[in-house]
């Protein structure tokens, strides 16, 4: 395994963090923990996980994902092995079973609290916002249309003092963003920095061969500002594994049990993937491990959220961390993604 450290702290996390958002779901609790030996004996220390967890979200098994790492946790008597990654849900009619009152002092007070007694444990290392109270585009939507009525009113320093709180409290140690702008990470850093207040040392926004669209300026924040990003997606729900080209997906995979997140499914997506795959198996590797590749590769990756349904895939994406692209392939990727940049933003 390789490790980095959270930025601007001495926490050190493997370079590819474990995802667990089908767990509670497509996967059971016995399978979660045997996700978790395995993850854990190949050196992986990092766990992700958030309090809508399972996906999709629902109020029948929300918070699923989090008790099955908390079981482990109690089974195995892991914590001082692993570095512990949640996030509290924003508002939208998505997770209104959860709250509809954002990211208020008692939101953050009570999500943190519930997340600590799921995960059977005293403390987070590192507690998300999972996406901007403020309407902006994330999940896909490719450009920005500001809404002036927009209901809104700007709170970050008030987000980042109720965070403050829960840290002097010894509950979380450090906190992140998750779907968020360039626009919305300065503001916290501007914050931040006024009032002597927590900066986010990490940001969490989809990543992959599909959607390079970090790249633009999240890419020089995360640089100039050190925030590393933590990619999620870099299997595009799964796409990038080849299986619905080859049609070897099978029936518990994650396009067939739920068609609606179709957002890597797009007839440009599919022509960049198919160029994709035939690039790596050209070059003698699976579709799923140059696609891992590259993401890990990247300079500001802190670490890399995979995600599998059995134990098979979880093994190639964690091996993937041992696979260093040359430039003719780097090159090569490039090439593809000039002709079809970021089908799937």
């Amino acid at each position: 395994m390789k490790y980095t450290t959270l930025p601007n702290t001495d926490i050190k996390v493997s370079k590819i963090c474990l995802g667990s958002m089908t767990w509670g779901n497509q996967n059971t609790e016995d399978e979660g923990h045997l996700q978790l030996d395995y993850a854990i004996d190949q050196g992986v220390n990092f766990i992700d996980t958030a309090e809508m967890y399972p996906v999709p979200a629902a109020k029948e098994t929300q918070g699923a994902t989090s008790k099955v790492i908390g079981t482990w946790l109690k089974k195995t008597g892991n914590r001082d092995k692993v570095i512990l990654a949640s996030k509290i849900a924003g508002n939208g009619d998505y997770t209104a079973h959860i709250r509809t009152t954002g990211f208020s002092k008692q939101s953050i007070k009570d999500a943190v609290d519930n997340e600590l007694k799921r995960l059977q444990t005293d403390y987070i290392d590192l507690f998300q916002l999972h996406w901007p109270e403020r309407e902006t585009n994330t999940f896909g939507v490719r450009d920005y249309k500001h809404n002036p009525n927009d209901k809104w009113e700007d709170n970050f320093k008030e987000v980042l003092e109720s965070l403050d709180t829960v840290i002097k409290e010894g509950k979380i140690r450090h906190i992140g963003l998750s779907n968020e702008k360039a626009w919305g990470t300065m503001r916290y850093l501007e914050e931040s920095r006024k009032n002597n207040l927590p900066k986010p040392v990490t940001i969490q926004n989809a990543y992959s061969l599909l959607n390079r669209v970090y790249e633009g300026d999240m890419a020089e924040v995360s640089m100039r500002e050190n925030i590393g990003l933590l990619a999620y997606s870099p299997m595009a729900f799964g796409v990038l594994s080849g299986k619905y080209i080859k049609n070897t997906a099978g029936e518990n995979s994650r396009l067939k049990l739920f068609p609606r997140f179709a957002r890597y499914s797009s007839d440009q997506a599919t022509k960049a993937t198919q160029k994709y795959l035939e690039l790596a198996e050209v070059n003698n590797m699976s579709l799923a491990q140059m696609s891992l590749a590259f993401v890990n590769q990247r300079e500001f990756i802190t670490s890399n959220i995979i995600g599998a349904t059995n134990l098979e895939q979880l093994k190639e994406n964690i091996s993937s961390v041992n696979i260093d692209l040359n430039n003719d392939i780097l090159n090569s990727i490039n090439e593809i993604h000039n002709v079809i940049p970021n089908p799937a933003p």
